[in-house]
C-alpha cells in the first residue's frame, strides 16, 4: 500500500512538472508574441512585408509536440479573432491587421507630423524618427566608413553609404531591371510604374509619390521659404533648390572661349555651343535648328498651336512660360530689373539692357 501510494505521488509529481514546464513555455510564447506585436506597432506594416520567423522550431508540452508556427497561429487568432477583417486605408487599399498601423499609415496621406525637433522645428511622422534626427543636432555619429572614413548618427545610413563603395545596389525593380542602393529610393520607383501617388494636398488636391515633394509643395500656398542662402540672403521651398542655388557661389568650370565661369559642368558645355556655334537639334517641320533639346520642344509649340501656359489674371495663353511670366508683370507690376546707376526698373532684361546702353551715353 506504501509503494502504492509513492508511485502515485511520483507520478502526480511528473505530471505537475509537464504542466509546469508547458505553462513556463507558453508563457515565453506569449511573451516573443506580444515584443513582435510591439515591433509591428512601431514599425507600422514592416512585419507583414519582411516575416521576421525564423525557421519553426519544435516546443515540447508534455502532451503533443507543436510547432512554434502553429503556436504562433494560435496566439495570433486568439487576439485578433478569426474571422475579423483588416484594417484597410480608405485613399490608397493598403490593408493592416493592427488598427494603429492604420492610424499611424493615415498620417503619410494627410502630412501630419506630431512630433516637432525642439531644436530648429522639423517635424516627424514617428517618435522613434525624431529621436534619431535629435542625434544630428547633437553631433554624435558612432557609426564610421571603413573605406572613407566618414561617419553617421544611424547603422541603416553607413549601410547604405558603404554600398557607394561596394556599388552593391540590392533593391531592383522587376518591371524595368533598375537597381537602387535604398530601399526607400526603390519604394518611390515602383510608384512610377503603379501610378501611385499617396500624398495629396489638402489645399489644391494635387497629389505627389512622396511625402516630402508635398511638404515642399505646401509651400508654395503658405508662401514660407525655410532654405535660406547664406552668401546671399535668397530664400527657397526646398533643400534641393538651395543646393542647386548655392552652386551659383562656387563657379569652378571656366570657359576657354572668353573666361566666364560657371557652377556646372553641364552649364559650360551650353554656353561654349555659342562659341562653336553648335546647334545639334533640327526642326522636322522647318528645319531651324537650336542648341539645346528644350528650345527645340518650345520651338514645336509655333507649328502645332500648343499654348499650354494660361494667365490666371486673363486667360491669356502662351506657347512658352517665360512669356507668360513676363507677360504675368503687367498685372502685378513687378519690374526686377533694375538699373544701379539711375534706380529704374523694367520688366524685361531685354528692355534693362536697351535702357543702359541709353544711361551710359547720358553719363559720359
Amino acid at each position: 500500500m506504501i509503494v502504492k501510494m509513492e508511485f502515485i505521488k511520483e507520478e502526480s509529481e511528473d505530471t505537475s512538472d509537464a504542466e509546469t514546464c508547458r505553462e513556463k513555455d507558453e508563457e515565453t510564447e506569449e511573451q516573443r508574441d506580444l515584443t513582435e506585436v510591439k515591433v509591428e506597432c512601431e514599425e507600422l506594416n514592416e512585419v507583414e512585408e519582411d516575416h521576421q520567423y525564423q525557421r519553426p522550431q519544435k516546443i515540447i508540452t508534455g502532451e503533443k509536440s507543436l510547432s512554434r508556427s502553429q503556436t504562433e497561429s494560435d496566439f495570433s487568432q486568439k487576439r485578433t479573432g478569426a474571422n475579423k477583417p483588416p484594417f484597410i486605408c480608405p485613399q490608397c487599399g493598403n490593408c493592416f491587421t493592427l488598427k494603429v498601423n492604420l492610424k499611424s499609415h493615415i498620417k503619410i496621406h494627410s502630412g501630419e507630423r506630431d512630433f516637432r525637433c525642439p531644436q530648429c522645428g522639423r517635424s516627424f511622422f514617428k517618435n522613434a524618427d525624431l529621436k534619431r534626427h535629435l542625434q544630428t543636432h547633437s553631433g554624435e555619429k558612432p557609426f564610421s566608413c571603413p573605406h572613407c572614413g566618414k561617419s553617421f548618427t544611424r547603422k541603416e545610413s553607413l549601410e547604405n553609404h558603404i554600398r557607394i563603395h561596394t556599388g552593391e545596389k540590392p533593391f531592383t525593380c522587376l518591371l524595368c531591371a533598375k537597381s537602387f542602393i535604398r530601399k526607400g529610393h526603390f519604394k518611390n520607383h515602383m510608384r512610377v510604374h503603379s501610378g501611385e501617388r499617396p500624398f495629396t494636398c489638402h489645399e489644391c488636391g494635387k497629389s505627389f509619390t512622396q511625402a516630402t515633394i508635398l511638404k515642399n509643395h505646401q509651400h508654395s500656398h503658405s508662401g514660407e521659404r525655410p532654405f535660406g542662402c547664406g552668401q546671399c540672403g535668397k530664400s527657397f521651398i526646398s533643400a534641393k533648390h538651395l543646393k542647386i542655388h548655392q552652386k551659383i557661389h562656387q563657379k569652378v568650370f571656366l570657359c576657354s572661349f572668353c573666361g566666364k565661369m560657371f557652377s556646372q559642368l553641364g552649364y559650360l558645355k551650353e554656353h561654349q555651343k555659342i562659341h562653336t556655334g553648335e546647334k545639334a537639334h533640327m526642326c522636322s517641320v522647318c528645319g531651324n535648328s537650336f542648341s539645346r533639346a528644350k528650345y527645340l520642344k518650345e520651338h514645336r509649340k509655333v507649328h502645332t498651336g500648343e499654348k499650354p501656359y494660361k494667365c490666371s489674371h486673363c486667360a491669356k495663353s502662351f506657347s512658352q512660360s517665360g512669356n507668360l511670366k513676363i507677360h504675368e508683370r503687367v498685372h502685378t507690376g513687378e519690374k526686377p530689373h533694375r538699373c544701379p546707376p539711375c534706380g529704374r526698373s523694367f520688366v524685361t532684361s531685354s528692355s534693362l539692357l536697351s535702357h543702359r546702353r541709353k544711361c551710359r551715353q547720358k553719363l559720359s
